[in-house]
């Protein structure tokens, strides 16, 4: 991995893999719905979807033709906390890509015909999640988790929204947030000494500083949310605060996230799916931001089964509490962490992506030999001490189906301790 700047400012990371044929490139940009306010929530992911809509050279038929022809891939996504714009080429045609992302970058003309026909499109796609419940509970919790604290705000936005929103409020926000101090790019795959020249050549142009803009970090608010659908099934999420990116504990919550719900043969999995058949899905995860961290479970079950299903819930996270991990259960857990990662770092893709967030987010870069010595150095009262820090508030809740009778009875605070 290297670190070099363009001799505008702006930080480049690069990382030569000379047995692929093929390149990851991708733009970094330190803003999402975290960086919105209630008038213009969803601005973030509206801008992306612009930027494929046509430049001053190239018309949106264009851009995506010019991928096609080379047989590459070219897409783009927004978090809470950043937008990446990424394509993934062979290595002989990364100058095409970089002419078309530049053009992208810079000079997206932001016409209203194409605006007005994309706002219905991200209604679309708005509507789309709205009827998927086990998406959207998980956009509740977080709701019930940050109340709110615009790490709550929905990264799409909301109709309301977005149809105010013109070219001239996009254009404003990229000049506040699209600026160098917030830009990396990330380059992963069979690249050579002449890269940054390349770089320099498409991006040398950017001019635009400004200042990283700070973030109050969000409280735990534990709250209780519930959205009635006619569903066939409860969807349901619980949610503790976890641990932040800078957090000396986040390899302690990535194992402790393993064994409690993070795969088949985790706890949850095990006691929920396997040895009750209570429910198809049932996982953990957990979200790591800038400043703070959030731990969910996700169930969904049939209504008759949801009491059920929240006491075995409530009955294994008890135990796992009570008895934290043991010696062997932490072995399997840091085996399977590992193992995933190295197997990641098989893809350009995947490479390009670790250094782009690593340089935005936490602004260093570990190696593989160096987060592995922090996974194994982890111990079972690292786990101890954090499930009692996690375990210290009531759960935030959210539920989407069509009966809450068994939701309004549960006990979030049963584990406090």
């Amino acid at each position: 991995m290297k670190k070099q700047y363009l001799k505008n400012g702006l930080r480049v990371v690069t990382e030569k893999l000379p047995a692929c044929r093929s390149i990851s490139f991708g733009i970094w940009v330190k803003t999402g719905s975290r960086n919105e306010n209630m008038q213009n929530n969803g601005v973030s992911h509206f801008i992306e979807h612009m930027l494929f809509k046509g430049t001053d050279r190239f018309s949106a038929a264009d851009i995506a033709d010019s991928f096609d022809s080379i047989g590459g891939n070219v897409n783009a996504f927004t978090s809470k906390e950043y937008t990446c714009y990424y394509t993934k080429v062979l290595d002989q045609h990364l100058d095409i890509a970089l002419d078309v992302l530049s053009s992208m970058f810079f000079n997206s003309v932001f016409d209203p015909t194409e605006l007005r026909k994309e706002k219905n499109v991200i209604y679309e796609e708005i509507s789309m999640y709205d009827d998927t419940p086990d998406e959207l509970v998980h956009d509740l919790v977080t709701t019930a988790a940050y109340k709110n604290h615009s790490l709550a705000y929905p990264i799409l936005g909301s109709e309301a929204i977005l149809d105010q929103l013109h070219s001239e409020d996009l254009r404003k926000y990229m000049n506040k947030h699209y600026h160098i101090n917030n830009t990396v790019i990330s380059i992963a795959g069979n690249i050579d000494d002449s890269i940054i020249e390349k770089i320099e050549k498409y991006f040398g142009g950017f001019s635009l500083n400004g200042e990283t803009l700070t973030s109050n970090p969000p409280t735990f608010e534990a709250e209780q949310l519930y959205h009635y659908k006619d569903t066939e099934q409860n969807h349901i999420c619980l949610s503790l605060p976890g641990c932040s990116l800078k957090d000396q504990n986040l390899y302690a919550m990535t194992l402790l996230n393993s064994y409690i719900g993070g795969g088949m043969s985790s706890r949850l999995f095990q006691e929920i799916r396997e040895n009750r058949g209570l429910a198809y899905s049932v996982y953990s995860y957990h979200s790591a931001h800038e400043d703070s961290g959030l731990f969910t479970i996700y169930m969904g079950t049939a209504p008759k089964q949801t009491q059920s299903v929240l006491d075995v819930t409530t009955e294994t996270l008890e135990a796992i509490l009570n008895q934290g991990m043991s010696e062997e259960q932490l072995r399997k857990s840091k085996e399977q962490l590992k193992g995933s990662l190295i197997l990641s770092l098989e893809s350009t893709s995947s490479r390009m992506n670790r250094l782009g967030k690593s340089e935005l987010m936490v602004g260093r870069h570990l190696s593989l030999d160096e987060i592995i010595e922090k996974i194994d150095s982890v111990t079972t009262s690292e786990i101890k001490t954090l499930l009692s820090k996690m375990f210290s508030t009531p759960f935030a809740m959210a539920m989407v189906g069509q009966n809450e009778d068994d939701y309004k009875h549960f006990r979030r605070d049963h584990l406090v301790i």
